[in-house]
């Protein structure tokens, strides 16, 4: 993780340079940095949970109004995403057409 040198913001890789999304500043990356690096694209398969199954798992249900379709009704679950020092993140699945959403998405 890269940190913008002239505001402070999180910083996103772009071809061979690191992009400030906030200021737009940018400066080359390190080739022997980049080695210790690991970046992922998604969560494990295993972390994820399926739609479908919500009920199955025992999820509880909450009044949530979807996004989607107006529904008032969800399952919620709450999932660590970020560092141990943050908060969880609580994630919504629609009981009606099964949209799913966290929280924050607002």
């Amino acid at each position: 993780m890269e940190f913008c040198d002239e505001c402070g913001s999180m910083m996103k890789t772009q071809d061979d340079h690191w992009v400030c999304g906030s200021c737009g500043y940018e400066k080359a990356r390190d080739a022997v940095a980049e080695a210790a690096m690991v970046t992922t694209e998604s969560q494990e398969e295993s972390e994820i949970v399926d739609v479908s199954d919500a009920e199955d798992k025992g999820l509880a249900k909450t009044q949530a109004h979807c996004p989607k379709c107006d529904n008032d009704q969800a399952y919620w679950y709450m999932q660590q995403i970020r560092s141990a020092d943050e908060s969880e993140t609580r994630f919504f699945i629609c009981t009606e057409c099964e949209h799913k959403w966290r929280e924050d998405d607002h």
